[in-house]
């Protein structure tokens, strides 16, 4: 997988590839940042497309081609 750039992440489209409760594609609808450095991201906010859900996590899971693929497929 290319590398990810956190500047762009805001609004992209995910697809786990494992999907769980039929949640298959995912929106990133925030992005925190590290209160100390604002040039540093720490999480992201993934919206299930399906269910509205709200999931947490840490933005370089993302990076992790056995779990999620950019762009819904």
């Amino acid at each position: 997988m290319t590398a990810l750039s956190p500047k762009k992440l805001l609004h992209s489209k995910w697809s786990a590839l494992a999907p769980r409760d039929r949640e298959k594609h995912f929106l990133v609808v925030a992005v925190e940042h590290d209160p100390l450095d604002a040039q540093r991201v720490t999480t992201i906010t993934l919206e299930a497309v399906l269910s509205r859900r709200h999931y947490t996590l840490p933005w370089r899971e993302l990076a992790d081609a056995a779990q999620w693929q950019r762009g819904w497929r």
